[in-house]
């Protein structure tokens, strides 16, 4: 299992937008730049993000801004956002256990619940972490960084 970069890039976005925004232009090539993608990447992502309630973009000159206070966005708001879980299920079963066998028959029965429970783990896991954490470090590593520490 293995989350898409989708993820990441859109923390990423949240990053830049807190660190540059008032300093320069926020557009999708600005943003490829820092991310080190193609824009058509970002500006899908941009897209999602928008149509859940996550950033705001006028169309002008980079206007671009968290649509709430950072400390309210949280990881899980942007997977939700920007992964494709099918059916609201992270792990996907393989199709069609043999039911001629008797683990094929009742692997669903050992296993479903425990997928669940990782799920639900996870879930409440990125429900913990805001992006203002995230910006928060990034700034601090910057910081540390231009310090030399």
């Amino acid at each position: 299992m293995q989350i898409s970069s989708r993820f990441t890039i859109a923390v990423h976005i949240f990053a830049c937008i807190d660190y540059f925004q008032g300093e320069y232009a926020i557009t999708s090539e600005f943003l490829a730049g820092s991310i080190n993608v193609n824009a058509v990447t970002v500006r899908r992502i941009l897209l999602q993000l928008k149509a859940a309630g996550l950033i705001k973009i006028s169309r002008g000159r980079g206007s671009m801004s968290a649509a709430r206070p950072l400390e309210g966005i949280t990881f899980f708001d942007i997977y939700k956002a920007v992964e494709c879980v099918e059916d609201g299920e992270l792990f996907h079963f393989h199709d069609g256990p043999n039911p001629q066998c008797p683990v094929g028959r009742n692997i669903h029965k050992a296993l479903d619940a425990r997928l669940e429970q990782v799920q639900r783990a996870m879930e409440d896991e990125l429900r913990k972490i805001t992006v203002a954490d995230v910006a928060r470090d990034t700034r601090k590593a910057i910081e540390n960084e231009e310090t030399g520490q």
